[in-house]
């Protein structure tokens, strides 16, 4: 895959992403699995969410929900933190099939529950900060898990996505430390810097603008499609290699 092309879908995955609510890890993980083994794949998403996030932080500057980042973003640190431990320990073509197949069962699950939601206590918050945090370690992705229960808080839509981004800021760098020192970050990731940085900021800036002209439900459910397919086609990837 040639460098525009790489750009290109990376831009998609970020204009969808910052679009739907869940960030791009959804699109983002089966495409860097494309490119490179699953353990290089999970840095390179990892670093290019340091950049996406720091995108949104800078590009949606509103109110951020203090409760959350302390009731859902600390958990979701320390569920990050164990999770990307545990890829040391854990069989690759496991991981990219149980991360298919979480993709299809998630986005399925909401396209069908589209008016599905937790309740907004403090209790729902730390869990979901824990497994979405676990799941993003082990699997790329937990922005869906994150989502849902950010949702429970009825935020306004762009606040929704600032309080995302700073909880996912520190996911993202908690887990790249722990992947560079697993040795996950190698130069074949970081040869793809500048790709990552220009579609991050690019992809974020699209979204943006567009999430205040478009219903974003609309979008929500191409979002959930997209996943769902390359959910699928991480699912027939990881089979086929074995």
């Amino acid at each position: 895959m040639d460098t525009f092309a790489l750009f290109f879908l990376l831009l998609i995955a970020e204009v969808l992403g910052t679009i739907g609510g869940f960030g791009s890890s959804m699109l983002v993980m089966p495409i860097a699995g494309l490119l490179l083994p699953f353990d290089q794949a999970l840095g390179l998403t990892a670093v290019l969410h340091v950049f996406s996030n720091a995108a949104k932080m800078l590009l949606f500057r509103q109110a951020v929900s203090k409760r959350l980042l302390l009731t859902l973003g600390l958990p979701a640190i320390v569920g990050v933190l164990v999770g990307a431990r545990l890829t040391y320990y854990l069989d690759e073509s496991a991981l990219a099939l149980s991360l298919g197949l979480l993709l299809v069962l998630l986005s399925a699950f909401l396209l069908v529950k589209r008016s599905w939601k937790l309740r907004p206590t403090d209790r729902n918050a730390v869990l979901g900060g824990l497994v979405s945090g676990s799941i993003a370690g082990i699997s790329g992705t937990g922005g869906a898990i994150r989502g849902i229960t950010l949702a429970a808080f009825d935020l306004e839509k762009l606040v929704f996505v600032s309080t995302s981004a700073w909880i996912d800021m520190g996911v993202d760098l908690s887990r790249t430390v722990v992947y560079a020192a697993q040795g996950y970050v190698t130069s074949d990731v970081l040869n793809h810097l500048p790709v990552l940085a220009a579609a991050s900021f690019a992809g974020t800036w699209i979204g943006r603008r567009l999430l205040k002209r478009i219903p974003q439900e609309r979008f929500r459910v191409l979002v959930l499609s997209l996943v769902m397919a390359m959910g699928i086609v991480s699912v027939v990837q990881a089979l086929t290699a074995q």
